[in-house]
């Protein structure tokens, strides 16, 4: 362990709207410096960078530059930060958004690359939700056939995932499907861009691309679908690299991208959530990470195998090897705080806001937590980006109900965060009922800040939370995996413990309000049932779609 106290490895965290680098020393875990760089580009929604082709609803691109963009300068810039010498840095490692993927040439040039006109070229990151009808036929179809694997998935295949984006670009541009020699998930061609070996990791397979048993959905299966789809699976990797391994070694032309040594172990790829667990040390079975940012991904590994309705996955190895990994989610959490300042509150509350010298968020949360529970008088559904656990829909919307000509601004916001606390308690919930324990609910993410919405959590869920030791969970977590890679600890979990940070009991719950809240979460209960069908729901969005054609 003395050697290590010299030898520092780099974790760099590609996220919705920016990339982020962080450098670690391999002993401790400690954050000697970090570096964010904002995606130029961020996310692509309305028309293609530089033309006037416009995209459908549900669309969200990303570009492949933005991503290189962030080894060129935020890992630099960390390692300036730190005043750490580039000649002890013994491995980077990567996590990413998913499923983000993108299609690409045999040697992984991206199609947006060499047709910048078409939107199907373009990786689609994880909130394109524009697949669902893909979706829907995939379920359909999977559950007529009786599939083994649709129960590892809840049920469910969401339309953020491979398959679903795949046989979207089959069906609408079969073109650029067919000049694609490689689907690829971002997590793992970034690693590509940084070794120039091709690798794909078991975690993304399982849990976005179906993997499942050593094998993907069947050629008789996606010629049910599409006769054209089938050999899906060969675009895809067969050879899937396990968790902290050794994808590779840094390139000649990455180390001068990152001004790192040339060699130097490059860890597996994986996903921004998942590689959170490391971080928080959290690698053991009953720990459930909620990581809660733009949208919230719950990951826990288990000793026991078992059927989660509406889970987003369960996949050997996925998180730790040796255990299986659980995954369910919330499509939006703070996006749906986002979209409620940004499209709703009154120009005069961010006047209020900048006398006290708070972002408007941080007003409407001074505010709303003045209130008692229930006093506004309303309950809310958390779908406004669709539903991703435990129904697996993303043409569902959001519900706010209990409007009055006396609600305000903060009653509204209030009922927003408690109405994805109470989605939170419903994936708990259903984790339990079908015999897969949570020990402990541990937080991680940007929502961390705002400590009343951490109250609010562990009250509606009746339990202490635990809060991740660092506000670079991911790319911590990353740093952890190569310093797994580059031999400094025997597996993840060692690394874990002494590089990972917890804070247990973070959060303990006020029984009065937590009993005032069991009230309210029977109404959201009621109401989640009862839009539970999409019918309504599924109608407005059919009349919204063929307005906007």
């Amino acid at each position: 362990m003395s050697d290590n106290n010299d030898r520092y490895v780099i974790g760099v965290d590609f996220g919705t709207l920016s990339g982020r680098a962080v450098v670690v020393r391999v002993s401790d875990g400690a954050e000697l410096g970090s570096a964010v760089h904002e995606y130029t580009h961020g996310v692509i929604e309305d028309r293609l960078p530089g033309t006037a082709i416009r995209l459908g609803p549900d669309w969200a691109l990303q570009s492949p530059e933005d991503w290189r963009d962030v080894l060129r300068v935020a890992v630099p810039k960390a390692l300036a930060v730190a005043g750490v010498p580039a000649s002890d840095v013994i491995g980077i490692g990567t996590d990413f958004t998913a499923c983000t993927m993108l299609p690409t040439t045999a040697d992984g040039v991206p199609l947006s690359e060499l047709h910048p006109g078409r939107p199907h070229a373009w990786p689609k990151l994880w909130k394109h939700h524009a697949a669902q009808p893909q979706a829907d036929r995939i379920n359909a179809v999977a559950a007529e056939r009786g599939e083994t694997w649709l129960p590892r998935y809840g049920g469910k295949i969401s339309s953020e995932w491979e398959f679903a984006k795949a046989l979207q670009v089959l069906e609408e541009d079969p073109e650029t499907y067919r000049a694609a020699a490689r689907w690829i998930e971002a997590a793992d061609w970034i690693v590509w861009q940084l070794t120039g070996v091709e690798s794909r990791n078991v975690c993304t397979a399982g849990y976005k691309g179906i993997h499942q048993d050593g094998r993907y959905p069947s050629d008789d299966f996606l010629s049910a679908l599409n006769p054209d789809f089938a050999g899906f699976p060969a675009t895809l990797g067969q050879d899937l690299a396990p968790l902290g391994g050794l994808a590779g070694r840094l390139s000649a032309e990455a180390a001068l991208w990152t001004k790192l040594p040339e060699g130097i172990a490059v860890s597996v790829g994986n996903v921004d959530a998942h590689v959170t667990a490391a971080a928080a040390d959290a690698v053991r079975p009953g720990q459930m990470v909620a990581i809660m940012g733009t949208s919230t991904c719950h990951i826990m590994p288990s000793d026991e195998l078992a059927e989660v309705p509406g889970m987003c996955g369960v996949v050997r190895d996925g998180i730790v090897p040796g255990l299986w990994g659980y995954e369910a989610g919330q499509s939006a959490v703070g996006d749906i705080f986002a979209w409620f300042v940004e499209t709703s509150v009154p120009g005069f509350y961010a006047e209020r806001a900048a006398e006290a010298g708070m972002t408007v968020h941080e007003y409407l949360t001074s505010l709303a937590e003045r209130q008692a529970v229930g006093a506004h008088g309303l309950v809310a559904l958390d779908w406004q980006g669709g539903n991703r656990s435990v129904l697996v829909d993303h043409n569902l919307s959001g519900v706010i109900v209990g409007q009055t000509l006396a609600t305000r601004p903060e009653d509204v916001y209030r009922a927003l965060i408690e109405s994805t606390a109470f989605g939170a308690r419903v994936i708990v919930e259903t984790f339990e009922a079908a015999g897969v324990p949570v020990g402990e609910f541990v937080v991680a993410g940007g929502l961390l800040k705002n400590s009343f919405l951490m109250q609010v959590y562990s009250d509606v869920l009746r339990r202490p939370l635990s809060a991740i030791g660092s506000e670079q969970g991911p790319a911590l977590g990353s740093a952890i995996h190569a310093a797994v890679a580059a031999g400094a600890y025997a597996d993840i979990t060692e690394a874990a413990a002494a590089m990972g940070k917890r804070t247990q009991n973070a959060y303990v719950p006020d029984s009065t309000r937590a009993d005032a809240y069991d009230r309210l979460y029977a109404e959201y209960r009621r109401l989640h049932d009862h839009f539970a069908d999409g019918g309504l729901l599924h109608r407005l969005r059919a009349i919204r779609n063929e307005a906007t054609a």
